[in-house]
């Protein structure tokens, strides 16, 4: 009862010049409410079109009498991101909301909203495609098991997709994993349901106590690596089988690698080594303290159009951030950067060094990388 008279003291209140929209929910929480729609670009953080919170579940917010409408309104709430957008009380996605009207109380009501991306459907999760439990890495003179996770459609379908190429596989979608992992499988499943874009996602497994000799490049705090190897490997071997016997884009555009901490470096020395043939790198809390000298320098230079999304998380260490920030303003210093090329730095306040973290940060990254100009 106690929200029902809010309700109607709000509308007894509200001088009728512009439309209101009054908008209750039964799972609140701290995080505010945006509306995104046709008259914002679908922005869904805009300050502008943050509702103000009058009670428990309830909010409101009033269009200008002068708001320039579109003729027909449509919109969606979110908590700020697609990621957190509304869902029905089964965890559905809801319709796009619309009306014709440009003053007077529009009513609305969310039973539920996304977190991290979740809930997720089960027929849109990714197939999974063992390449081999014991893929040769002559490079290396070793054998890795590597995965493919290829749209959920692929079968049905004669598209051909973008890849990334991923480290660290063990923490990708490994139910079991010791530490979490990214549900990248569980991310790439709610992307398709609401049309995102579609990826084949490489996974390669590391090499557990060699590792860090694989992922690190050169001389480093952390001794010789075989850095310069695997990127071979990755590119020259891997790349090529990925190719002859999926459906890829094969062209720079649509070919990217990344990962997390060390992963993520080895990333940044496969982007800065080969820029021909990753146009994305997908750069979460790098291990830039193994060698804070590095040189950005390419091995051929071009004005290539590279696309890097860089991120970082405020509680991860005292020098993450330092460290990613300096290393954003020397590429965009060096040679490599020139005028083409695209940095997204995200830095997550609250962020730490683990998975749950980079789990969240996976289709934000994806969508900036390969499909934000739809």
């Amino acid at each position: 009862m106690e929200q029902q008279t809010d309700t109607q003291t709000i509308k007894q209140t509200i001088i009728k010049t512009g439309l209101h929209i009054i908008l209750t929910t039964d799972d609140d929480d701290a995080r505010p409410v945006y509306i995104a729609g046709n008259f914002n670009h679908w922005l869904t953080q805009d300050k502008a079109f943050v509702m103000e919170k009058i009670g428990n579940g309830l909010y409101h917010y009033k269009f200008t009498h002068d708001f320039n409408y579109p003729e027909q309104l449509i919109y969606k709430f979110t908590k700020g991101d697609w990621s957190e957008v509304e869902i029905d009380e089964n965890g559905n996605r809801t319709l796009n909301r619309e009306t014709g009207r440009h003053t007077g109380i529009q009513n609305e009501h969310v039973a539920r909203w996304r977190k991290n991306w979740l809930p997720f459907k089960p027929n849109f999760l990714p197939q999974v495609v063992l390449l081999s439990d014991e893929f040769e890495i002559p490079q290396l003179n070793k054998t890795r098991k590597i995965w493919a996770l290829l749209p959920h459609d692929y079968d049905s379908s004669t598209e051909s997709y973008p890849v990334m190429y991923l480290q660290d596989a063990q923490n990708l979608f490994n139910e079991e994993a010791d530490y979490g992992n990214w549900e990248i499988d569980k991310k790439l499943a709610v992307m398709s349901e609401y049309k995102v874009g579609k990826i084949i996602i490489i996974a390669i497994e590391h090499a557990e106590e060699d590792r860090i000799r694989e992922y690190n490049v050169g001389k480093t705090v952390l001794g010789k690596g075989q850095g310069k190897k695997y990127m071979q490997f990755l590119t020259e071997t891997l790349k090529p089988f990925v190719d002859a016997n999926f459906r890829t884009k094969t062209d720079r555009q649509n070919t990217g690698i990344g990962g997390s901490s060390m992963g993520a470096l080895i990333s940044i020395f496969s982007g800065l080594r080969y820029p021909s043939i990753y146009g994305k790198l997908m750069i979460f809390s790098p291990s830039l303290w193994v060698k804070p000298d590095m040189k950005i320098k390419v091995a051929n230079q071009n004005d290539w159009d590279t696309k890097i999304y860089l991120y970082a998380g405020r509680d991860e260490s005292e020098t993450m951030i330092s460290h990613v920030k300096n290393f954003k303003e020397r590429l965009i210093a060096s040679e490599f950067v020139k005028d083409k090329m695209e940095i997204n730095l995200s830095i997550n306040k609250e962020g730490k060094h683990n998975e749950l973290y980079w789990s969240d940060e996976f289709p934000k990254a994806i969508e900036w990388l390969f499909f934000n100009t739809k």
